[in-house]
């Protein structure tokens, strides 16, 4: 009886949670998945929204360009912060602590801020961008292009990618490593066969949050091209708030091709690392 109780308050206790989740996540997607079947004006019912999305070379551009950039974006970030997030598990004190706390700032830094911190910097007339001018150094440098997008979303990626990694870094024991090399196995065996198959989940799913914070990213790539750059997510905003191109049941149907890409990474994720947890499971 008292077991029933206990579970009846913790009910209770989650209820608010409950409530905020549906309110704010599961009835506007159910309200945009709606949307997205409705055209001429919201009178007529069918997948012509669909249809025209897929027919139409400017917003499969925009879909092929957000791919691109968070693809790629995440890839840096990767690259950059495993190797960062190891030297972090090996350090200690003040020094990871404000390690950190930096980073924790720098993943947050995002935006208009942002934006405008990379055109003082390195934008047509930035300091930096002058300063190598003058040393004939970086002609033909663009920030307004995709490499510069790619070059703005690693600087939030990075120090992300850091924080999420740092966790599974800290799974990693130092005894492992001395009984692979007690039993004959170097540095590139023991991470070949112990490293990062102990690692792989926590890097399979750092990459997708990385994947998906970028494909969500608008204010930094508007900001930073004024809309002129073809980003699926600059699309749905201004398809939303245009004064001219308003279609908000057009703008469904692109937040709806967004989750189904989303959703698909992220299953693709849980399977590849389903077979890690049941091996987990089994020892």
């Amino acid at each position: 009886m008292a077991f029933y109780k206990a579970k009846r308050a913790a009910l209770l206790l989650l209820a608010p949670f409950i409530l905020t989740f549906f309110l704010f996540q599961v009835l506007p997607l159910l309200w945009v998945l709606v949307n997205s079947f409705k055209s001429n004006m919201g009178e007529e019912w069918g997948v012509d929204n669909y249809q025209f999305i897929l027919e139409s070379r400017y917003f499969r551009q925009a879909i092929y360009n957000s791919l691109k950039i968070s693809i790629y974006s995440s890839i840096a970030g990767m690259l950059l912060a495993l190797p960062c997030a190891w030297s972090l598990h090996r350090l200690s004190g003040r020094l990871k602590e404000a390690t950190l706390t930096i980073s924790n700032m720098i993943a947050n830094f995002s935006g208009v801020p942002l934006a405008f911190a990379f055109v003082i910097l390195l934008g047509a007339n930035g300091c930096l961008i002058a300063l190598l001018d003058q040393l004939n150094i970086g002609h033909g440098f663009n920030l307004y292009s995709a490499f510069g997008l790619i070059l703005i979303y690693s600087y939030f990626q990075i120090p992300l990618a850091i924080l999420l990694m740092l966790p599974a870094m800290e799974g990693l024991r130092d005894e492992w490593q001395e009984a692979a090399c007690l039993l004959g196995a170097g540095k590139f065996r023991y991470w070949l066969n112990i490293g990062l198959p102990v690692l792989m989940p926590g890097i399979l799913g750092t990459f997708i949050i990385l994947f998906a914070n970028a494909m969500g990213t608008m204010a930094t790539a508007f900001a930073l091209t004024g809309g002129n750059y073809n980003l699926l997510t600059i699309r749905i905003s201004n398809l939303i708030s245009g004064d001219i191109f308003l279609d908000p049941w057009l703008a469904s149907a692109l937040s709806m091709i967004l989750v189904f890409i989303l959703m698909l990474v992220t299953l693709a994720n849980e399977w590849l690392i389903k077979p890690g947890r049941l091996r987990a499971k089994v020892k």
